[in-house]
């Protein structure tokens, strides 16, 4: 399903949470069955961004500062962004230009995600995938 319109109509934005709850993905039950998780780490810019609208430090005090982000802190973003066009999205604190256009997307998927695994909050990563791959790479020649 698309968002369509700046901003969407809100039956868009409540029918997303259902489609994202549907689509085809590792099954949560078999997650959930695992047990309750130590600790539920999330990494990418969208995160980022979400858990800074939530309250979390900005990225300028560095990688290293503590930052998490909670269902509830989300669902308050959510239901703020969901009723802003893509500029107004990229004039919030720890949202760029270039990614203002997907943050109400990320937002749903983010919440869906922590509703269906059962998860209350999350750590933020300071750094995603691709940095994980570099460093990855970095780690392996210094070790050749």
């Amino acid at each position: 399903a698309r968002l369509r319109g700046a901003p969407p109509a809100r039956p868009q934005v409540e029918r997303g949470g259902p489609a994202v709850r549907d689509a085809p993905a590792a099954s949560p039950g078999e997650v959930r069955a695992a047990g309750a998780p130590d600790l539920a780490v999330a990494t990418s810019k969208t995160f980022r961004s979400l858990a800074r609208l939530g309250g979390a430090a900005p990225y300028a005090l560095g990688p290293r500062v503590a930052r998490r982000v909670s269902r509830a802190d989300l669902e308050r973003t959510l239901d703020r962004v969901s009723s802003m066009t893509a500029a107004e999205r990229a004039a919030l604190p720890g949202v760029s230009p270039s990614r203002a256009h997907q943050l109400l997307a990320g937002a749903i998927v983010a919440h869906e995600a922590m509703v269906v695994l059962g998860l209350d909050r999350l750590s933020i990563c300071p750094w995603a995938l691709r940095e994980g791959v570099v460093l990855r790479r970095l780690e392996w020649l210094a070790g050749a």
